[in-house]
């Protein structure tokens, strides 16, 4: 009888070349060999999904959403191959899965994708047969038959999809980094790994710009109670648990992050008039476009400004949506600023504790930076900066609220 079913997602990194991929069959059997049932979840080699987008560029500078999945998708089914080559090489029973067959239904937004529903049936079939079962993360099939991707990170929403559908006792993702970290480790040498984590820090940390799950993955692990383990598949250290409460650290905040996949919009002399912000951002929703940070200047001379931050990539989009309504609107002019970047601290304690964004401001402060735009919530606040005092801003919150203490 097996003493447990885990699932083990391992990022590109992870299974960059022959020695790491060997590396991650040994983690694999190694929790195999314990009796353990096993579905491991692969992600594409290291930067192969940027070299599929450059390749596709030099064919076609707009391909289309479609083809882009078809092309992006042969990534993950590398990584798969050749990992289940490994642990085949080793003498255990393995078979390696794509998408569609380890039953991922999707919808059909091309190279954004959400799932539908998984029929793990086959996977089952295999781990009655005593085989460790490798899926390629990131991707799906759609109504159509047609190969569908999640997204950037998608592999961690994949893994904990399985693990959500199949019970799993555990959902282990195993990246560059043995846990999550008040900061970037490699940017903040100050950094401090934490044992815990709770569900929503954690969402609101990967919303935020900490890329060490996919925000996806988190929103379904607290959904269906999975609890997620990250850790290094290169130290093989205890990593950080991520699970409903967390209480262990007791720290006033839990991280600090920075977007740099921002831009700020403003427009510019609209009337200062009753649902105007409605039409305005309603007309952004059905297009898709998510804005975050929002401020409306007070009336003056019957106008008004509106400003708001939407992902990098959305900007060109959302300014010819404006654009084409300017007049409609009223608008005066429409400008747009991509060299700003999102600096934010996440922290439950922060509900019971008064004066945290003035600690934070203070410290912003002490080395001249400029604040732009505010947004807080309960868990969470988020400052709009020049992108030029992005990393500057991250040393001295992280400072003021970790090392100084």
């Amino acid at each position: 009888m097996c003493m447990a079913l885990i699932v083990q997602k391992f990022g590109g990194s992870s299974v960059k070349d022959a020695e790491r991929i060997n590396n991650v069959a040994d983690i694999v059997t190694s929790t195999y060999k314990e009796g353990n049932d096993v579905v491991v979840v692969v992600s594409a080699q290291g930067d192969t999904t940027d070299d599929f987008i450059a390749k596709a560029e030099e064919i076609n500078e707009h391909p289309s959403k479609r083809e882009m999945d078809m092309l992006l998708s042969a990534g993950e089914q590398i990584s798969a191959s050749l990992l289940a080559m490994a642990i085949e090489r080793m003498g255990y029973p393995v078979v390696s899965l794509l998408g569609w067959q380890a039953g991922f239904d999707t919808t059909s937004d091309y190279g954004n994708a959400r799932i539908k529903k998984v029929d793990v049936s086959r996977i089952k079939k295999e781990l009655d047969k005593r085989r460790i079962v490798v899926v390629t993360g990131f991707q799906g099939v759609n109504k159509y038959g047609d190969m569908t991707t999640l997204g950037r990170g998608g592999s961690d929403t994949s893994a904990v999809a399985i693990a959500a559908t199949m019970h799993a006792d555990l959902c282990q993702i195993f990246t560059d980094v043995d846990g999550v970290y008040t900061a970037d480790p490699r940017k903040i040498p100050g950094a401090i790994k934490l044992s815990s984590i709770s569900y929503d820090e954690m969402l609101e940390l990967a919303t935020l710009g900490a890329q060490v799950l996919h925000n996806r993955s988190v929103e379904m692990a607290k959904k269906y109670n999975i609890e997620l383990e990250v850790l290094s598949s290169l130290t093989r250290r205890k990593g950080t648990i991520v699970k409903e409460e967390s209480n262990v650290e007791k720290m006033l905040i839990s991280g600090v992050a920075k977007d740099d996949n921002i831009a700020r919009i403003s427009i510019i002399g609209v009337p200062d008039k009753p649902g105007l912000a409605f039409k305005i951002f309603s007309r952004l929703a059905s297009k898709g476009i998510n804005v975050d940070i929002i401020l409306q200047s007070i009336g003056r001379n019957g106008t008004k400004d509106i400003s708001f931050t939407v992902e990098k990539d959305k900007m060109d989009e959302t300014i010819q949506l404006l654009h084409e309504n300017e007049e409609r609107w009223g608008a005066s002019n429409i400008v747009s600023d991509d060299n700003v970047t999102k600096v934010s601290i996440v922290g439950a304690g922060m509900e019971s504790h008064p004066g945290v964004a003035a600690e934070m401001f203070e410290a912003l402060f002490s080395r001249s930076v400029n604040i732009q735009m505010i947004s807080t919530s309960e868990i969470k606040i988020s400052v709009l900066l020049n992108k030029a005092d992005g990393d500057r801003a991250v040393e001295a919150i992280h400072e003021k609220f970790f090392e100084t203490n």
